[in-house]
């Protein structure tokens, strides 16, 4: 068979744990795909769309942040701050929190200030175009 299993994991709860047959991961250097049998590595996780293809062949799409995953063994775990689902963003917040972190980059700030600043500003970019993808598929 080839699956392999997955765990992703985030600081509140256990967002999916179960077989898979494939994983695309948001990275720095772009989207990678992670299929059964996989090289062991750990690759840094960045703030965007993840999408799991399960054992029974279901496509489940999620927005996530900073974090890592750790191929081992057929094995992944993936750890970030937060995952939802598309269908689950609060369309609302996440508009104001992109409106909260433009005026923020719009100030003077320290670089940390900045930088956490670009990361919330992504962030709640990310939410909204993936509530957007998730209305087209329901």
């Amino acid at each position: 068979m080839n699956t392999f299993f997955l765990k992703i994991i985030c600081s509140d709860k256990v967002f999916f744990e179960g077989r898979c047959k494939t994983v695309i991961l948001p990275t720095p250097e772009g989207k990678m795909g992670v299929l059964a049998h996989h090289e062991n590595m750990v690759v840094a996780v960045e703030i965007g769309e993840l999408r799991l293809q399960t054992q029974e062949g279901e496509w489940v799409e999620a927005v996530v942040s900073k974090g890592f995953a750790e191929i081992m063994n057929n094995r992944v775990s993936i750890l970030v701050n937060a995952a939802e689902r598309p269908e689950d963003i609060d369309v609302l917040r996440a508009r104001e929190a992109k409106e909260r972190a433009r005026e923020r980059l719009r100030q003077k700030q320290s670089i940390q200030e900045y930088y956490l600043s670009q990361a919330s500003l992504a962030r709640a970019m990310t939410r909204l175009r993936a509530s957007e993808h998730g209305k087209k598929y329901i």
